[in-house]
């Protein structure tokens, strides 16, 4: 009986580490997660903000030059 319950304790000692490693991986990817986001925010305000006439025409204003 002491054995089967020495077992079960390693078992759950074991267990315990291997929740305890995961949670951190968890937490680490999470606070990536949000780093990531914020980033993405950024940029995409960047992008909004950009002025729309940076010598990029639109399809209907380029027309091909006289020669064509």
């Amino acid at each position: 009986m002491d054995a089967n319950i020495k077992k079960l304790e390693e078992k759950l000692a074991f267990m315990q580490l291997d929740l305890q490693q995961m949670s951190d991986e968890i937490f680490a990817q999470q606070r990536e997660i949000t780093k990531l986001k914020s980033k993405i925010d950024r940029l995409e305000d960047i992008v909004k903000s950009l002025d729309q006439n940076h010598g990029i025409l639109s399809p209907e204003d380029d027309i091909p030059p006289p020669h064509y």
